[in-house]
Formats: structure tokens, C-alpha cells, sequence
């Protein structure tokens, strides 16, 4: 089916090629609206005798998202990444493999990226080659061919529709049933915690699950790069950062969000992924009695969190000496839980960390699940 659809398509590109351009001196907005009624019409010769399947796999690589049509309705698929026309791989219970379909020319794939960069409203160009949007149920992540010298790159990831709970994550096996009731007393008990693992271990699903623990009469204030969790209730706030690559508006970074939460009467506050200075102001507003906070950092293990936990208040704190950002995260962290991802794609939990006290070397950690 895709090599005569294919072959169709190729026709009907040539067919577009020989059409006369402005024979009637037509105002710009004029031409474009006939030249688009005479596409329509090649593309209904051609496609008016083929079989259905055929004609609306041409239709979607003219007018739609061609190969990926099929992938973006497909819930089982969490992953799509398109390095070219001819290279799409999508990950599928935590496993890659190659989309055994493709575009079916260079111009159909730029065609794509226009489309989708104006759906996502995320533009790529010379001077910027980098953007990031949302695209359905997707985050886009965009990179130019001036940085992969190849073709334009897209990251699509998806986010799930029906946020994770603890339930659906033990059916999953990816914690033992006994564990249920210690993350719930962690909620009750307004314990501090940060939820670690390397990229792809599932940190987010895990604190979709925790947010889905909250009573309904508390105010929790999310701190996100991009929308990926869900509020608990209706009382709850999302606030997001803003980066203006054309630089006409100035940024708003996850540490002036935190300074701005602080304002805003938060029971709870949740940073979707701590990643640069805005650590040490977290951090400081769970030491000064912003308890039953949490969030998630990129590390393999609880004592590699807590190293890069150190950096990453020193940037926002260049000034303070080690021994003083170790006494803030002492005060102000219980644990460290661990996600992980195994060879064989599937998520775990590696496990559940107390931070028990601070000695000269470091800080001593239990295991406790």
C-alpha cells in the first residue's frame, strides 16, 4: 500500500510542478487561493480511482501528518522521533523501533514541519534553530538541520490523558502493593521529598501519582518548563516559565516563579523538574515551612541527587560554603526516592531514601523501601 501511495503522490507532485505561476497577475492572496483550487482538483484526479486506504494516506501526506496520522491516535505509543523523511522511530512499552512507514519526499517533510510548527506554534529558523511547544497531546521539541547538518529534527512525547495513580503503577509492577500505603503516609505526614532517576525512568508519571493523593482543600502551586502535570483540584495553580527566542519579552525563569509562589498562599508547592538555580530558592521555601513539598531531579541514584543537588544551589548561591547549602538541604529534604528504567524498558522503583543525619563526609542515607 505505502509504495502506490507513494507513486501516486509522485505524480501528483509532478502534476503541481508544471502548473503555470500568477499567468494572470493576480494579487498574492488571489494566486495562492487558485493555485490551491487547482491542487485540489490534480489531487482529485489522481486519487478519485485508488483504493480508500490509499487515497487518504496521499490526503494525509498533502494536507495532514502524513506517516505519523496513524501514531499520534495510537495511546500505546509514548515516543516519536523523526530524524528525516525516511527515519521515524516511536518507543512502545519503553522500547524503540523504526516506523516501517516514511514521507514520501524531502518537500512533503518540510511541508510537514510547517504545518506543525504553525499548530504548535514553535518556529525554527537560522538564527534560532531550537524551539519547543505543545502539539495535542504532545510536547514538541524542535531542532533545526544548522545543528544536526542533516534534516530538521522533531521530539514528540506524549503525555498521558488519564494521569498516573499509585493503583495504576503497582498494576504496572512498577512498586510492590506494600508501598501504597507509605507513599499516602508520606503525603499525610507533609514529609518533603524529591523524586530522582535517570531521563525515561518515569519521574513525572510518579508525581502525577503522588499530586493524585492531595486532599481537595489544599492549594498547591506547580512550577513548570512545560506543561507536562496534572493539577490535583480546582483550587491549585500552574505556573510556567516564558523564553522568548526572538528576545522581545523578558524570561521568566523557574526561580522568579518560586519567588512569586511564595505570594500566592500555597499549601504545597511542585517543581516539575529542578534543574538550575532556582534549587536553592526551593529549597529554602521547604526550610522555612513550605512542608509536604516535592519535585524531581535527573540523577542514577539518591546519593548522585543529593551531589547535584549541592551544585545546583551553589549556582544560585555562589557565595555560600558547602557546609551551609548541605545544612539547607538537610533542613529542608526527608528523602530521595528513585526511580529506574531496566535494560528490558520497563520503569521501577529503585528505591526509598531517608535522610537521616549530616556528618563531615556527607549525608547518611536508609533505606527504607
Amino acid at each position: 500500500m505505502m509504495s502506490e501511495a507513494k507513486h501516486l503522490h509522485d505524480r501528483i507532485h509532478e502534476d503541481i510542478l508544471k502548473l503555470p505561476l500568477n499567468e494572470f497577475l493576480l494579487s498574492s492572496e488571489e494566486q495562492h487561493k487558485l493555485r490551491s483550487q487547482r491542487i485540489e482538483q490534480i489531487l482529485e484526479l489522481h486519487t478519485a480511482s485508488a483504493a480508500p486506504e490509499v487515497r487518504t494516506r496521499v490526503q494525509n501526506e498533502m494536507h495532514a501528518w502524513g506517516p505519523l496520522d496513524s501514531l499520534l491516535t495510537d495511546e500505546s505509543i509514548t515516543e516519536i522521533l523523526i530524524n528525516g523523511p525516511s527515519a521515524i522511530w516511536l518507543e512502545r512499552s519503553g522500547h524503540l523501533q523504526k516506523h516501517p512507514d516514511c514521507f514520501f519526499s524531502e518537500t512533503s517533510y518540510r511541508n510537514f514541519l510547517d504545518r506543525l510548527s504553525h499548530a504548535a506554534q514553535a518556529h525554527i529558523t537560522t538564527e534560532f534553530p531550537c524551539a519547543d511547544g505543545r502539539f495535542g497531546d504532545f510536547r514538541l521539541s524542535l531542532i533545526g538541520a544548522e545543528l544536526t547538518q542533516t534534516h530538521p529534527h522533531v521530539t514528540l512525547r506524549r503525555h498521558p490523558k488519564n494521569p498516573w495513580s499509585f493503583a495504576r503503577l503497582a498494576e504496572h509492577q512498577w512498586c510492590p502493593t506494600d508501598c501504597l500505603p507509605f507513599f499516602a503516609e508520606l503525603v499525610k505526614r507533609r514529609k518533603n521529598f524529591l523524586v530522582v532517576g535517570p531521563t525515561g525512568s518515569g519521574k513525572t508519571s510518579v508525581l502525577n501519582s503522588f499530586l493524585n493523593l492531595m486532599p481537595e482543600n489544599e492549594r498547591l502551586v506547580v512550577i513548570e518548563d512545560t506543561s507536562e502535570i496534572s493539577l490535583p483540584n480546582k483550587a491549585s495553580l500552574k505556573l510556567l516559565t516564558r523564553e522568548d527566542p526572538q528576545g522581545v519579552l523578558p524570561s521568566v525563569d523557574q526561580a522568579q516563579l518560586v519567588r512569586r509562589s511564595l505570594r500566592l498562599r500555597p499549601d504545597r508547592m511542585v517543581m516539575g523538574e529542578v534543574r538550575g538555580a532556582e534549587a536553592k530558592d526551593f529549597l529554602m521555601a521547604l526550610a522555612t515551612g513550605h512542608s509536604g513539598s516535592f519535585g524531581t531531579l535527573h540523577a542514577q541514584d539518591a546519593g548522585q541527587a543529593l551531589i547535584r543537588l549541592e551544585m545546583l544551589i551553589q549556582m544560585g548561591a555562589p557565595q555560600w560554603s558547602l557546609s551551609a547549602i548541605r545544612r539547607l538541604i538537610q533542613m529542608s529534604l526527608d528523602y530521595v526516592i528513585v526511580a529506574e528504567r531496566k535494560p528490558d524498558g520497563s520503569r521501577r522503583l529503585k528505591g526509598v531514601y531517608r535522610i537521616t543525619s549530616l556528618e563531615e563526609t556527607g549525608f547518611l542515607l536508609e533505606q527504607e523501601k
